[in-house]
């Protein structure tokens, strides 16, 4: 058996996330009962002088009683109506539950859009920050009554690895209808629970299913928030949440693949966005950019897909169509045609001094192959 994990005992600073068969009923209404037992339990870690921050998922699992649904909708208009009933009566819960014990929350509603624009990004960052310091619970979900297929989390644990880095959380804690990560599906025979994981050689073989009834994620988006979060992870069910917050050995513990060695604007880039293009690099400027970590000159574009405009995030290809790095564009998508190929000081020369500039500079990229 795993020792006490000293590292979730001893945070100053923690993210828990909920999702939504956590939080509700079969019939997709709110258990308030869970939703009772679960606040004690932050609210005494709270007590004890860590900083929490609730990432709780819910808000169209509990707008579909209310609204005469037997499952989760599969149109996203439905699910925003959803979301717009459910969201009000879920922070309303939290906070009756939180006020018993003296704990003012606060509701933050973030979009995957939010994340993608720096300047959202870094008012999210600072909102939760100021919360904190006024000794408030922020209670954070995914603003599903606005975000579209497009601009959607999709889930929150990505959301959960996110907030734990824009709060500088210690550790996260991801709480599921299921108590473990397992080998297979636990219902089968053989199933094993995977007690640690150190890395992706632990995750070989492992079957990673799909998601329930009411809710998007799956044991694939913790697995993948685990790898994002650069923190110690914890992964059980939510009636395991007082000794997992205690540091007790339960259910799955992710140890941080490597230190937080991103800064926050390479971290936004690698995990907060999507490419809005792509532009496509000759074999030179892959070597250069994914090797050297050079910045991408002109010269080596060969190629420009989509519709993008200066400062969007753009996907960096390889001759395969690989994406080997993301990065925030420097022109056009109309512009960069005329540039391919072309040397900055010719550019400077022909079109003027402002086209003496990368395509992406690299302390605006980050590198997404491997070397």
């Amino acid at each position: 058996m795993s020792t006490r994990r000293s590292e979730i005992e001893k945070a100053r600073s923690l993210v828990v996330k909920a999702g939504s068969s956590s939080l509700t009923t079969t019939a997709g209404t709110i258990d308030v009962a869970r939703i009772d037992a679960l606040v004690d339990v932050l609210a005494a870690r709270r007590a004890a002088g860590t900083e929490i921050v609730f990432v709780s998922s819910g808000a169209i699992a509990a707008g579909l009683g209310p609204l005469g649904l037997a499952r989760r909708p599969r149109d996203l208009a439905t699910q925003q109506a959803a979301a717009s009933v459910g969201q009000g009566l879920l922070f309303a819960q939290y906070t009756a539950a939180f006020a018993r014990h003296g704990l003012t929350v606060g509701q933050v509603l973030l979009t995957a859009d939010d994340m993608m624009r720096r300047s959202h990004h870094r008012n999210a960052q600072r909102t939760l920050a100021q919360l904190l310091e006024f000794g408030i619970v922020p209670i954070v979900n995914e603003n599903d009554t606005v975000a579209t297929d497009e601009i959607r989390f999709g889930d929150n644990d990505r959301l959960a690895a996110l907030v734990a880095h824009l709060t500088r959380a210690d550790a996260l804690i991801l709480l599921s209808d299921v108590d473990a990560l397992y080998t297979g599906d636990p219902r089968r025979p053989g199933a094993r629970r995977v007690e640690e994981v150190h890395g992706p050689q632990d995750l070989a073989g492992i079957e990673l299913g799909a998601s329930g009834r009411v809710g998007t994620g799956g044991m694939i988006t913790k697995v993948e928030a685990a790898r994002i979060a650069g923190v110690p992870v914890v992964l059980t069910d939510a009636a395991s949440a007082e000794r997992a917050l205690a540091g007790e050995p339960i259910g799955t513990y992710f140890h941080p693949e490597s230190p937080r060695l991103m800064s926050g604007r390479h971290l936004w880039l690698a995990h907060a966005t999507t490419g809005h293009g792509r532009v496509l690099l000759d074999a030179g400027a892959v070597e250069a950019v994914v090797r050297r970590r050079t910045s991408l000159l002109p010269a080596g574009v060969t190629g420009v897909r989509g519709d993008f405009a200066a400062g969007d995030p753009v996907d960096l290809c390889d001759g395969d169509g690989r994406v080997v790095a993301r990065g925030l564009v420097n022109y056009d998508a109309a512009e960069i045609p005329d540039l391919m190929g072309r040397s900055t000081r010719w550019l400077a020369r022909e079109l003027g001094p402002e086209y003496e500039r990368e395509i992406i500079h690299r302390d605006r990229m980050v590198i997404l192959a491997d070397d």
